[in-house]
């Protein structure tokens, strides 16, 4: 990391995996959920991970974005080797580059949306006034600007994912990570947010890593990644991956995306 907090972005990835492995539990009770993992993400790009549940999706997540450790293997993000921090520079590491959307939202109850999504802001030490206002403005993004002052329990499950996609994009960050960011969300929002996920990659060469078993919004993917007992078996762009992914998804659904095109990966457009 540069001495003013950004991080070093020449050689042109992102994420730099190399023979990540990592399991869970010991004995014979130990289980290997990731094996040996080979992974490139680059600055600018829309990175999408697919296969069957157990496949090892959201712990290789959960490790690029420095929750989890890894047990062997090298890990660079944003050009920091992960192997090589402590806790607490891997904690402040995250709190500034990375942005992370959990499957279950992790939502504070007590709080409205505006002030779940100013969390991170207020984590890093922005004043309480600049941080507010930073979260409505990407509540309104994301299309929730009349519901800022809600609490989750007065919020249907897609809004509350919203509100946690609106916390993960608010301070800016160098990586944005999403564990099934559409799976609660109708079509035409789903496909509003991609939109507006995109755009935000393709601005200041952020990027983003989506899990997803959604084949709605493969058109959205630059690259795909097929994983399965742990491993990543096939990667390529949407069209070269859809022949490869029968496990993951049925075929019938695959039968409904329409192969990618210039035009079908859209690089601006706001959620409204």
């Amino acid at each position: 990391m540069n001495g003013d907090g950004t991080t070093g972005k020449g050689n042109g990835l992102a994420v730099h995996c190399r023979g990540v492995t990592r399991s869970f539990g010991s004995g014979e009770a130990r289980v290997m959920a990731l094996r040996g993992i080979d992974l490139d993400v680059r600055h600018g790009e829309l990175m999408m991970l697919v296969g069957p549940s157990g496949c090892g999706k959201t712990t290789l997540i959960s490790v690029i974005a420095a929750i989890l450790d890894a047990d062997g293997g090298e890990c660079r993000v944003l050009g920091e080797d992960l192997g090589r921090m402590h806790q607490a520079a891997k904690t402040a590491f995250r709190r500034r580059h990375i942005g992370f959307v959990f499957q279950s939202y992790n939502l504070i109850p007590a709080l409205t949306a505006t002030e779940n999504v100013a969390v991170p802001l207020l984590i890093r030490g922005e004043r309480e006034k600049t941080a507010t206002a930073a979260a409505v403005r990407v509540l309104e993004q994301v299309g929730l600007g009349e519901r800022a002052r809600a609490t989750p329990d007065e919020l249907s499950g897609g809004q509350q994912q919203r509100v946690a996609i609106a916390r993960a994009l608010v301070h800016s960050p160098d990586l944005i990570v999403c564990d099934e960011p559409t799976s609660a969300l109708d079509h035409r929002t789903g496909h509003a947010l991609m939109q507006l996920m995109r755009s935000i990659v393709m601005d200041a060469g952020r990027s983003l890593i989506i899990v997803t078993h959604d084949a709605r919004i493969f058109e959205f993917a630059d690259r795909i990644a097929e994983m399965d007992d742990g491993r990543i078996v096939t990667i390529g762009a949407p069209d070269q991956v859809h022949a490869a992914v029968p496990a993951a998804v049925p075929a019938a659904v695959w039968a409904a995306v329409p192969a990618p095109t210039p035009e079908a990966s859209p690089s601006g457009g706001n959620a409204a």
